[in-house]
């Protein structure tokens, strides 16, 4: 064998990856051996590989695809630290949308199994063609401000699940939520727990566009609102919720920390097992913060 090289088998043990992995990155050209032993047929790789097996091994740990591997890869082999934190930040957004809409499905479903199949599949009648909060905004009568403030609210919370977002997209998603807070405070009806949602979803769409300054500005709307007429459980919570992940997108660990535990000891007090769960595991979901409770 040539002086200095690895076989798979050491080449596995030294990077961490297996050896059915390193056989996978050879055939599709991600990583593949210096050179293949002519008499034994084994695959030899150079010890300067082991570190970049290691950097794929860490960045499909992320679950991330292998094309964005492969461009991770060659931004870091060409010493492009900003063009590897690039892919990487593209992809936490586009995890960060999958998980908003597993929550959400994980919600519907809470409602669904409280509210009970007929009331919800008497929304998705098309025969009946009502408009519905579901329906697209502005679908309906130009006079029914709930119907329209509870559409754009769904239509903005559709835009922060999808994954491959246009500028286009997050120009609408900003303008969507807004819209939503403003009809919802022309309804007559309309509580405050209505006005803080409000507030806390154009923040949530701050801070999945890394945004902090309005992020902040809207997650206090949603704290003072609640302060300021008596509102408690889940409301309360996820105004602490807001205000520790507008913190931790502006960069402030201990300030998103103290939120956190504000949160906490909010949630005590929400009454339903479900909506208690929620918020806890979307405090797992904040930028750099580990899960401590």
């Amino acid at each position: 064998m040539e002086h200095g090289l690895l076989t798979v088998g050491l080449m596995a043990q030294r990077s961490g990856l297996t050896v059915k992995a390193l056989r996978h990155y050879d055939r599709v050209g991600l990583l593949p051996p210096v050179t293949i032993d002519s008499a034994t047929g084994y695959r030899l790789y150079h010890g300067d590989q082991v570190a970049e097996a290691r950097l794929i091994g860490l960045l499909r740990s992320l679950d991330l695809p292998l094309a964005q591997v492969r461009t991770a890869v060659d931004a870091w082999k060409n010493g492009d630290d900003g063009a590897v934190k690039h892919v990487i930040s593209e992809h936490r957004r586009r995890l960060d949308a999958r998980v908003t809409r597993l929550r959400g499905a994980l919600h519907r479903t809470d409602h669904l199994l409280a509210e009970g199949l007929e009331s919800a599949m008497a929304e998705l009648d098309p025969v009946a063609e009502v408009a519905t909060a579901k329906s697209a905004p502005g679908t309906g009568t130009v006079s029914n401000e709930r119907m329209l403030a509870a559409q754009l609210f769904n239509e903005a919370w559709r835009l922060m699940e999808q994954e491959d977002r246009s500028r286009g997209d997050d120009d609408r998603m900003i303008h969507t939520a807004h819209a939503a807070r403003y009809h919802w405070g022309q309804v007559p009806d309309a509580t405050a727990a209505h006005l803080a949602r409000g507030e806390w979803q154009i923040s949530r769409v701050y801070t999945v566009l890394g945004r902090p300054e309005p992020a902040l500005h809207h997650a206090r709307r949603v704290l003072d609102i609640c302060r300021e007429n008596g509102i408690g459980d889940w409301d309360l919570a996820f105004a602490y919720e807001a205000l520790a992940r507008a913190s931790a997108v502006a960069g402030d660990d201990a300030q998103a920390r103290s939120y956190t535990d504000q949160a906490l000891a909010a949630a005590k007090d929400i009454a339903e097992d479900g909506d208690r769960d929620l918020l806890l595991a979307d405090l797992e979901t904040i930028p750099g913060q580990t899960h401590y409770w």
